[in-house]
């Protein structure tokens, strides 16, 4: 099968766009945490011109997280241009007690990761993007595995796809048109 998967055609993931944009102000406290820079080189006639890309993550510690990248002659620049494109692409994380709601599996080409909802004071188990995205997304209290390829850019796009995945159960009552009281499992004790 490899990453061609069953219909001949790699897996892309569910698109992130489903989570709803966040537009931060002047008062929002941003935080930046550069992931990656690195030196890139492209040959023209005239001989090499070497450039440098940086890969950023921004959060407000308050659910809303998003990434970019850019690249610039100067590595200040690039990392500027990456956090300028990361705050336009900031999206909403549904987060309920410093967790996330449930279980969640998220797949971006052949990245994969698990994200689970921990228990109070257990901090985020991870490796080190998923520590800086749930750090500043203000997730508090999270387990993770990592499996498959770990490219950064790839894991970011995995971890985004499975927080695209996540219901808070008042979401779950507003996508199938029913109050909130009717999801519970006492709901219809209380109706009657």
């Amino acid at each position: 099968m490899g990453k061609w998967g069953k219909n001949g055609r790699m897996y892309a993931g569910n698109s992130f766009k489903y989570l709803p944009r966040y537009f931060p102000t002047d008062e929002d406290e941003i935080i930046e945490k550069t992931i990656e820079t690195s030196r890139v080189t492209r040959v023209t006639k005239g001989g090499k011109r070497s450039t440098f890309r940086a890969f950023c993550i921004v959060g407000n510690m308050k659910g809303a997280v998003g990434y970019g990248s850019g690249k610039a002659p100067e590595p200040a620049a690039a990392i500027r241009k990456a956090v300028n494109s990361a705050k336009k692409n900031m999206r909403i994380i549904p987060i309920v007690k410093d967790t996330i709601p449930h279980e969640v599996e998220g797949r971006f080409g052949t990245s994969r990761i698990i994200l689970r909802p921990a228990a109070p004071g257990t901090g985020i188990i991870g490796g080190g993007l998923v520590k800086a995205i749930c750090a500043c997304a203000g997730i508090k209290n999270i387990l993770s595995k990592s499996l498959g390829d770990n490219n950064p850019y790839n894991l970011t796009k995995a971890i985004f796809d499975g927080f695209s995945k996540l219901r808070t159960l008042s979401m779950q009552a507003k996508l199938r048109g029913r109050k909130f009281k009717e999801l519970l499992w006492w709901g219809e004790k209380a109706q009657q």
